[in-house]
């Protein structure tokens, strides 16, 4: 009896991390206001971003299934606007931004701002008009 009321535990506790997962992916968290630090603003550049533009990055790598979506999302939203630069990252090429960033999971998109500050941080493959909301104001 103990066994099956720890496999219950285990099952609920799974699907209700699975939904709070869920919940999250794709939504814009709005990062603004965070400075960015020398050793941070180093990574960004070695990974190909410049400062000047704003820049949709986004973190994929090639077993990521879900990141083909967000490359045809930013692509789409990006072809619709004037300006904003597309970098996507591989995160096997570049360990040390993503841990910088505190990417823990493919796919992982951020919306940079002329000075390579953080601006929106997307979980997940973000929606096109939720893309568009995070560069509205840059």
């Amino acid at each position: 009896m103990t066994g099956i009321t720890v496999l219950v535990i285990a099952v609920i506790a799974a699907v209700s991390l699975g939904l709070a997962i869920r919940h999250r992916s794709g939504r814009v968290i709005d990062t603004s206001g965070a400075t960015v630090p020398q050793e941070l603003h180093t990574l960004l550049e070695s990974a190909g971003a410049r400062p000047g533009a704003p820049t949709v990055l986004h973190f994929s790598a090639e077993w990521c299934g879900p990141c083909a979506a967000v490359r045809r999302v930013v692509g789409q939203v990006l072809a619709d606007t004037d300006g904003p630069v597309d970098l996507e990252v591989d995160i096997d090429d570049h360990p040390e931004l993503a841990r910088e960033l505190g990417v823990l999971s493919l796919p992982t998109t951020f919306v940079l701002d002329r000075e390579l500050a953080q601006r929106a941080r997307i979980p997940g493959v973000p929606t096109a008009a939720s893309l568009r909301s995070a560069l509205l104001d840059l």
